[in-house]
């Protein structure tokens, strides 16, 4: 078994969590709440049941410890976002509604922090 693995295994427990997966014998795995679907997931028991076969991806495995991550969001990708409905077209708009953009005002801060790093030499200098 490596990282990156598709598995299909049996739920042999459920949590407030996650998911266990008896993936063989020997394996089982955790599929955690965040990587059960997109989106939240409300109520684990109504859509997961002990002795269900599922599709898993190997997420992560610690051998250390003997855990093995894994994940069925990952299976199903899905577009995240809303669709864009219209095309946008840039303007100057923003220039005109009425205070200083960042456009015109990074001359001026720019300006200050020089003559402030100048002073600050200048005083360093006369120390020495």
């Amino acid at each position: 078994m490596r990282i990156g693995d598709k598995l299909t295994g049996t739920i042999s427990g459920i949590q407030s969590y996650g998911v266990f997966v008896k993936l063989d014998d020997k394996h089982q795995g955790l599929i955690h709440i965040s990587e059960l679907k997109h989106g939240f997931v409300s109520n684990i028991e109504e859509r997961y049941q002990v002795g269900d076969k599922v599709d898993v991806l190997v997420m992560g495995i610690d051998e250390y410890n003997q855990k093995i991550s894994l994940s069925t969001r990952a299976l199903n990708p899905e577009k995240i976002g809303r669709p864009i409905l219209h095309k946008h077209f840039w303007t100057d708009y923003r220039d005109r509604i009425g205070y200083k953009t960042i456009a015109k005002q990074k001359q001026g801060w720019i300006n200050s922090a020089m003559k402030q790093i100048s002073e600050k030499k200048q005083k360093n200098s006369t120390f020495l």
